[in-house]
This record gives C-alpha cells, structure tokens and sequence, in this order.
C-alpha cells in the first residue's frame, strides 16, 4: 500500500490523521459535573458540517489495552478502575482514598463505563503517535484526549488515565526528544511529575498560579537531577489576553525549539483558558487560543493535538473545529453551518469566540520578568541533548488494521446509547451561569459537601471533620499493607466435633449469627454516643461560603477543581521509572517489560529496602517504582 500523497492532506500538504472513536461521547460523570465527554462528539459533528473531514484521514482508534496502559500506571489502579462500578459503594469505599476515586474526590467519581471511557480516550493518544512514528501523518488530533492531571496511582482533576505521558512514551521510541507544552489554564502537573527527573522530554505549562488548582506550577519549579531546567512553568494571573499571551508564548516557545529541538511536539489545547469558560480565569479569544497550533506549524517538526479541560461546552467545540481547520490548512467561513447541534450555539451561531472587557492583571513588567526568568533558566539547558542509539522494538499494533475492518460504519447500538445517555440539559447553560457568563464555582462543590455531611449525620458548627493529610493517607496506606504481609486470613476451624455433611458456609453462618447480639449492643452503645444534644447546631456551610485553603511555603497542595483534597505524593516519589529507564537508552517497550529484581522476601523488608533505595537516589529496576506489598510486585498482564 502507497502512504505517501494517497492519503488525505490540507490545502498546505500537510498529512492530517484525526482520531475519533463514536462511543466517547455517550459517557457521563454524572448531574451537574462539570465535565461533558459529549463535547468531543459536538466538536466532531461541526468538523463534519464544514466539510473538514475530507482534508485529512478520520480513523476511530483501538481502545488502550491493561498492558499498554500499565506502562505508565500501577496494576492495581488499572484494576480498581476496570472492575468498579457505581453500584459498587463497598468497593468504592475501600479504596476511594488510596486512588483519590469516589465521594471522598467528587471531581473524580465512579461512572458506567469509567475503564471503557478511560481505554477510548487513551487509544486515541496512543494510535495518534504511532502515525506519527510510522510516517503516515504530520500532525495527529485527538479531541478526547489531554488528561493531564492523572496519576501513576490516582486520578485527580476529572482525570483518570494520562494519555499524554502514553503518547509520549510511545513517541520515545522514535524520536530523541519530546517537547510537551500545555496551554489549559490549569497546570499540567501529571506529564510534569511523570518526567521530572528525564532530559528527553521537557514539559512547558502557561497556567494560572496562586489560589488555583492544582496549586503547583511556580516559576522555580524547574524539575530535579537530569531533568533539572527541563521543566518550565510560566505562572500567570487572571485575565491575560490575546496579545499579551501571544507574544509570551512565542517568545517563550522559539526559545525552547532553539535550544532543545525535539523530534516531535505534543500541544495540550484545554479550552478553558478561553474566555467565558466556567471554570476559567483568562480572556482569550478564539483565534487568541488558537495561535498556538499556527506557530507550532511553522517548525515542521510531527505534532499531536488534544484536548483538555473546558467546561463551556459550546465554546470548547467551536474552539476546536478551528483548531483543527488550522490544521488542514482550511479556511472556513464564520457563519455556523447547519449540524446536529445547531440550536446550542445561538443566539449568535457564529464561530469566533470574541474577549471581553475583562481586566489583565498581567502587567507589562510582570510578564517582561517571567519571560526573561524563563529564558534564564534556558541557557542551562544542555544543547540538544542526544541519546545513544537504541533497538526500537517492533509495534503490536499496525495503523492499518483499520483496513481489515468488516464495518467501518458500525456504530454504538441502542442499548447501549441508552445505557450512556445523556440528559437534555447536560450540554445548555445551567441556571446560574448566563449566556457567555461563567458559572459560580462553589455551588457544586458545597452541594457535593452537604451531601455528605447529610449522609453521615453533619458536624457541629465550627468543629469541622479532621482533614486527612498526605502524611495521613501514607501511615495508614503502609500500616495496612505491613499488617497484609504480617498477617494472614483467618482460617475457617473444621472442626472434627461437626455433624457429617456440614459445609464451610454453615459453621460461617453459625458463627456470624453468634456474635450477631454482641454485634447489636456494640451498634446501639455506637449510635448513643454519635447522636448530637438537640441544642448543638449542626454545620451547614452557606452556597456562597469558601472552605479554608491550605498552603505550603508557595503553593497548594492537594487543592481541587471543586473541594481541597488530600495532596498527591511529592515529586521526587511521583517521578515514573519507566521515564528514567528511557533516559538512559532503553526504548519504553523494552523498559515495560523488564522483569522487577531483588525483590527481598520477608515481613516488611521489601518495603525498607524501596525506602532505603528512595534515601540513597538510586532508582527502581523495575518498570515502575515497587509497592511495599509484594503482592503488588507483579509483571504486567494483558487487559
């Protein structure tokens, strides 16, 4: 088969491969979160009513398999998120506090369909830098994509996998470097953590800073050992505009290409630094976000765009159906072709997203400061640095298995389109956010908190619930994995003295119904203490009240998109191996499969020889850090 012009190019000859998968759509968070996976099926639908699927090549991605995804994440996460549903409350209480999942994070709930939406939008990522490493595509797209607040072992910010680090190790293998830049308000702290330490990938994010999730991303944070100076954060504040943010990013970013020139380039596009969004600070425009993607272009270097946060959906879609017209090379006309989704654009059914008269707290001398800090820290950096040449191992997955299809048309069958259906009024504006207007951001969050506060019986007034802290969670996440090492299941006592025939069910069964009496008077003693005098007020916090923020010497930690949420491991231990293994040659494939050595057996020792190899700076030789269970310790397997 000839991949050369044969397949679709935009008006500059640009190979184009847009990844859409039909399903990403029909997913739902839930009421009234403010993450709409149907926004990606808006945008695709007003990229067809303008005809631009016809400049370049639409292909629907296969869904990331446990294997690929375990390159980045940890086993066990993969398998909490695969086998939980929302009916599962047992199981979501369990572990909603170790993978940062559930009620105790109510921006990242458990919905139907949660590992499916989470294999979807990672495929995309992934399929997207295959074409790029095989040459059959100049820039991939890939709207369902840019999660980047996902954790190796955690979900966090309405994410719950990175595609993007997926994408990047996959790129890895082809490309000696591999240049990130985030343009979401929101700082792209999940792709800076997983590379913190590595010189082949260096992160760029243009985000607000200060009382703003997720409260990292400060100009000094410039990443640790070989990677150091190979992360870099220009933190803003609200109400930058289009000039401004366009000559900060260009001088920053012709900087960046000059002395790092990476071999391939992924561009995070969260729309919600646009203006109006709900749970944005910036007045950018649409053709103010968007000239991040036409500067990129002139570098001729392979490119991948995602997606990202943007939570006016309206916006989010018309922003990127421009985006991706820049990307073919297609001008297209202001006027709102007729579509599917039409009638959610007006009153004005028009494309542009005009600024408004917003305030830019970003002085000219402030923004002066930032770029030439940003530049300073540059010259540091060595130049171009190279790699030793490396096997690049053989792809499980060609991008033409596409071909082979027997139905390329075959789309999501009713029952399940009924099962992901989406309210009717999931994509409209909701009561107290106006046309254009941005919505009040506490409303969710104190309704998520008086519901559970409702649940488990409130707290009087002004002594609230003890907040869990990272030193918290690691206490109790290590003294029940020692305890699960020490400790064995308690065995079920055959006893001889049995009538014949007697199962383990019944012995079960008669010792539950033993300790039921003492089980009752235990919950009547427990109920007595719990209940509040009838004088003592119960805490009800106002829509409008602001819960306190907790601080560290210059940023947030553990801040939510909604609710303060206890913090994520630091840096140094959020660093991923298989980054680390890359950096010194190995390509990612050969670093995933590399078997974990000197396991060391016994109560607790493993656990104090990762702690010992953490204190002495030496790294894992595993894939992936070792967990203190040696349960954990096992290879990867197929999804």
């Amino acid at each position: 088969m000839d991949f050369g012009n044969s397949r679709p190019t935009g008006e500059q000859n640009v190979k184009v491969s847009y990844q859409y998968h039909p399903d990403i759509g029909h997913y739902h968070y839930g009421e009234k979160h403010y993450m709409k996976p149907a926004r990606v099926k808006m945008t695709h639908s007003l990229v067809t009513a303008y005809g631009l699927q016809k400049k370049m090549e639409v292909s629907t991605p296969t869904p990331a398999t446990f294997k690929e995804m375990s390159k980045f994440h940890s086993d066990d996460y993969l398998d909490f998120l695969r086998r939980v549903t929302p009916e599962d409350t047992d199981e979501i209480m369990k572990y909603q506090a170790r993978f940062n999942v559930g009620d105790f994070c109510p921006d990242c709930p458990v919905f139907e369909g949660l590992y499916e939406f989470c294999s979807l939008s990672a495929g995309g990522s992934i399929a997207g830098a295959k074409k790029l490493n095989n040459g059959q595509a100049d820039i991939a797209i890939n709207w369902g994509g840019g999660l980047h607040h996902a954790k190796r072992g955690e979900a966090s910010g309405f994410c719950y996998v990175n595609d993007i680090v997926l994408a990047i190790l996959e790129l890895l293998k082809y490309h000696q470097r591999v240049l990130y830049i985030d343009t979401d308000v929101h700082h792209g702290d999940g792709v800076e953590e997983a590379f913190y330490t590595n010189d082949r990938v260096m992160t760029v994010s243009i985000h607000k800073f200060g009382e703003f999730f997720p409260g990292t991303g400060a100009l000094n944070d410039v990443g640790i050992g070989k990677g150091r100076n190979y992360s870099v954060n220009v933190p803003l504040n609200d109400g930058i505009d289009d000039q401004s943010y366009e000559h900060l990013f260009r001088s920053v970013i012709s900087h960046v290409m000059e002395w790092y020139r990476p071999g391939a380039v992924v561009l995070q596009l969260g729309a919600d630094s646009l203006v109006g969004d709900r749970l944005g600070a910036f007045n950018l425009s649409m053709r103010g976000h968007a000239q991040s993607v036409e500067f990129l272009k002139t570098f001729n270097v392979p490119l991948i765009l995602v997606g990202g946060g943007g939570y006016t959906v309206r916006n989010v879609a018309r922003a990127w159906c421009y985006e991706t017209s820049l990307a073919v090379g297609v001008e297209v006309p202001e006027d709102l072709p007729y579509h599917e989704y039409y009638e959610y654009y007006c009153p004005e059914y028009r494309l542009d997203i005009p600024a408004s008269n917003m305030e830019n707290l970003n002085t000219r001398d402030y923004l002066e400061k930032i770029k030439i800090a940003t530049i300073e820290n540059l010259r540091h950096v060595a130049h171009a640095p190279s790699v030793q040449m490396h096997h690049v191992p053989y792809d499980d997955w060609s991008s033409d298995d596409d071909e082979e299809e027997n139905n390329k048309d075959e789309r999501i069958t009713q029952t399940m389109s009924d099962k992901y259906r989406i309210p009717d009024n999931a994509l409209s504006d909701s009561e107290d956010e106006g046309v254009g207007g941005r919505r009040d951001r506490q409303s969710y969050r104190n309704a998520k908190h008086k519901e559970l506060r409702e649940r488990i019986g409130g707290s009087p007034r002004g002594s609230p619930a003890p907040r869990r802290t990272l030193r918290d969670r690691t206490a109790k996440r290590e003294s029940e994995e020692m305890t699960s090492i020490i400790q064995s299941p308690k065995a079920t006592d055959m006893s001889a003295n049995e009538p014949k025939g007697t199962t383990i069910m019944d012995i079960v069964a008669k010792e539950e119904l033993e300790q039921t009496p003492q089980l009752a008077e235990d919950d009547d003693a427990n109920m007595a203490d719990a209940e509040p005098d009838a004088d003592e007020d119960v805490m009800d916090l106002d829509e409008d009240a602001t819960p306190p923020v907790r601080r560290t010497s210059h940023t947030l930690t553990g801040a939510s998109l909604h609710s303060p949420t206890p913090s994520s491991p630091n840096k140094l231990r959020a660093v991923q191996e298989p980054v680390k293994e890359v950096s010194e040659g190995k390509s990612s494939d050969e670093v995933s499969h590399v078997a974990t050595e000197g396991n060391v057996n016994g109560n607790g020792q493993q656990a104090f020889a990762t702690q010992q190899a953490f204190a002495n700076g030496a790294s894992s030789t595993g894939p992936r850090f070792m967990e203190m269970n040696p349960t954990n310790n096992r290879e990867t397997k197929e999804g």
